[in-house]
Formats: C-alpha cells, structure tokens, sequence
C-alpha cells in the first residue's frame, strides 16, 4: 500500500462509522466504475483499429479534407 493511500484510510478510519462506509462505497463504486470502463475499452479495440485504419485510407486516397473550426 502506498503512504498516500495509508494516509487516508488513517484519515478516513477517524470518522463516524456512517461516513467512514459512505467513504467505502464511494471507493467500492469508483473501482467497479473504472473495471466496466476498461472492459468497455478492451473490447472495443479492435473496432477502434479497424475505424483509424479506415480513416488513414480515406485521407490518402484524398477523400477527406481539413477540417475548419471557423465553421463550428
């Protein structure tokens, strides 16, 4: 375990036991928030390999032009 991540648990352990598990919810919900993101990302790699490849033709075949923030 880390200092910083000792220093908080010591830190959050010094609270009333309802803000010390809404603090461990909070933590418990972030982790399994960011697990289902990278599950999102890993799985959607190869789609993401597939559309920049795509893109690269497209723009060496000259079938796309430069894009003009100006017009947003």
């Amino acid at each position: 375990m880390t200092k910083l991540l000792e220093q908080a648990f010591t830190e959050v352990s010094q609270l009333p036991d309802t803000e010390q598990n809404v603090m461990a919810k909070w933590m418990l919900l972030e982790l399994a928030a960011e697990k289902k993101w990278e599950h999102a990302f890993a799985e959607s790699e190869d789609i993401l390999d597939m559309l920049a490849d795509e893109a690269l033709q497209a723009n060496k075949q000259g079938k796309t032009k430069p894009f003009d923030f100006n017009k947003l």
